[in-house]
């Protein structure tokens, strides 16, 4: 490998799991370092799209609870240009007129569930950003920066007639070398922003241990203004999530830091939680008579939302607006993520690293450990740094949390809700808790892969064969829909019973033991799924408008499980070699 080729190729070439997505690998890795996806492959079974006719969409990314969409056009070149072909960034007119304006029954079939989710997701105001990507392994360039400032005006037009009372913010992103670059390096420092700061401050004091040392203070508020305002969100490269955003809601939280700075600023110090910093270097000093705090490099990793919400304030806070702040100083990269840990109780989407210190967690963390070739980390959700350093054991937390949801009869939770699984104390219960064990992780987490490597030799039969049988064409018209790997998860548990030819009167403790691998498991789970997967047809009609109606998804289930009883007798002899791989557990 030549010294000179840039380091997030290299990282890009070392993902050799993402070659099987063709010019749309370079797009999936681009969607995992923007959004610390820790588990791609189940994202790409949602996300892309698999056929020629796809109206210059190559990948369709919605994310409800992180409130944003993209649309993105791949390219990959294997000779080095000077710029990516301007006419790709254009075709994202078409993509977004066709997936925000076209009469749904004029798109191409593997297009309209997502076109459906996408106007949905914008209509019932759970999409605040619509972003429309081309990603290429090329310099940037201006031609493609023209063309992509008409797609951000189409895009606005569009959703701007279509949905009037829908706040959503567009943009448009030419994502390059220097972006990619940008994005890979975000992966390597927790700390971007390596200026010198001088802070005046009124009083403080310093803590030291051994492993750290720290400085608690009041800043102006000024201060974080001024610094947000030249580094926008590299401010937080060591946080789980940039800053939200302000709505004019009230009772959301940065509107309220906003209205606050502004008409009590006095009384901001008492009504904030302040930040925590994480710098290189601080000292103390006095210069003129006053107290001085000198700190090289700042990364905010608590106060994310306060400092977006000073920072976009029209004009500079008052100087009696103060705010809490500890800056943080330590070289142990453990201890690094330990502090963005914990600081970023603030963020709901960190929920699952506070249940990564429960004991069903440490216990299933223990149990995984045990079992060939399979890492947990039993909570702790996946970062950055997981999309380089890939292990392919790892059972990524969200992933295995959407797993067991489908396979215990809740696909909507599944699909809708990954987060608030580790964030409802409720949901959590129902899904981790004592009956959970470590080997039944497994066996759920095998029955997704299972199910979505079969969505995906179907759609690469699909490019390479003439043509598909009227039950592959068929199956493979059912896997378009979004949700569908969830719900035919759920589908397949609910006939568990027939399978194992045996009472499963408590699903939780089913298991293929504690010897088999996620692999194995895998494996174990194929011919189950070839085997049902004829009766999928079934399955549609609570897909017709998205993974919504939990009465319509347990109607279809019902129906699927009747099939599978139904027809068990001819189908004994596999689920014989199935039944010997399951385990019951007492």
């Amino acid at each position: 490998m030549s010294s000179e080729q840039p380091t997030w190729q290299a990282a890009l070439e070392a993902r050799d799991d993402l070659e099987q997505y063709g010019d749309n690998a370079i797009g999936l890795f681009a969607l995992a370092l923007r959004f610390a996806l820790d588990d791609i492959h189940s994202v790409a079974a949602e996300s892309v799209t698999d056929g020629s006719d796809d109206k210059k969409c190559d990948l369709i990314f919605i994310d409800r609870e992180e409130g944003v969409a993209v649309v993105a056009q791949c390219y990959f070149s294997s000779k080095d240009k000077r710029s990516a072909p301007a006419n790709k960034a254009s075709d994202l007119n078409t993509a977004v007129a066709w997936l925000l304006q076209r009469d749904v029954k004029e798109l191409p079939e593997r297009l309209r569930s997502a076109a459906t989710e996408l106007r949905s997701a914008i209509a019932d105001g759970d999409v605040r950003r619509f972003e429309a990507w081309y990603v290429h392994n090329l310099p940037e360039s201006t031609n493609v920066e023209d063309e992509l400032s008409t797609v951000a005006a189409t895009a606005k037009t569009v959703i701007d007639a279509l949905h009037p009372a829908a706040r959503v913010s567009i943009s448009t992103s030419e994502i390059g070398r220097k972006t990619l670059e940008t994005w890979y390096s975000e992966t390597l420092s927790p700390i971007l922003v390596n200026d010198e700061v001088k802070i005046g401050v009124e009083s403080g004091f310093a803590i030291k241990t051994g492993g750290w040392q720290a400085y608690v203070t009041a800043v102006p508020a000024r201060v974080l203004h001024r610094l947000y305002t030249k580094h926008k969100t590299r401010l937080f490269s060591a946080n789980v999530r940039d800053y939200l955003g302000s709505r004019s809601s009230d009772a959301n939280i940065n509107n309220g830091i906003k209205r606050t700075a502004q008409s009590s600023p006095e009384d901001f110090w008492v009504f904030n939680d302040g930040v925590t910093v994480l710098t290189h270097h601080f000292e103390e000093s006095v210069v003129k008579g006053k107290k001085q705090l000198l700190v090289r490099g700042v990364s905010i990793v608590n106060g994310a939302q306060t400092t977006g919400a000073l920072g976009s304030l029209a004009k500079s806070p008052d100087p009696k607006a103060l705010v809490p702040a500890r800056f943080v100083q330590t070289s142990k990269p453990d201890l690094i993520y330990d502090i963005i840990q914990y600081n970023n109780s603030q963020n709901k989407v960190t929920a699952s690293d506070f249940r990564s210190t429960d004991r069903i967690q440490k216990r299933l963390r223990e149990e995984v450990a045990a079992i060939p070739n399979a890492k947990y980390e039993g909570g702790r959700r996946g970062g950055h740094k997981d999309v380089i350093e890939r292990n392919k054991n790892l059972l990524p937390s969200y992933t295995v949390g959407q797993a067991l949801a489908a396979f215990h009869q809740d696909p909507l939770t599944a699909y809708n809700l990954k987060s608030e699984i580790w964030v409802s104390d409720p949901m959590y219960a129902r899904f981790f808790n004592d009956d959970t064990t470590g080997p039944h992780l497994v066996l759920c987490f095998a029955l997704l892969r299972a199910v979505e490597d079969a969505k995906r030799a179907l759609v690469g039969k699909s490019k390479t064969e003439a043509s598909l049988s009227v039950q592959e064409a068929e199956l493979l018209s059912y896997f378009r829909h979004r949700g569908s790997t969830y719900l035919f998860v759920s589908a397949i548990a609910s006939c568990m019973e027939t399978f194992a030819g045996r009472r499963t009167p408590i699903l939780a403790r089913t298991s293929f033991g504690p010897k088999t691998s996620p692999k194995q498991a895998t494996q174990h789970w194929a011919e189950i799924v070839k085997l049902v997967s004829p009766f999928c047809q079934q399955l549609v009609e609570a897909l017709s408008d998205g993974l919504k109606n939990n009465e319509r998804a347990q109607k279809a289930i019902t129906t699927f499980r009747s099939l599978v009883q139904a027809t068990s007798g001819a189908n004994a002899d596999a689920y014989k070699r199935f039944a010997k791989f399951v385990a019951l557990s007492k």
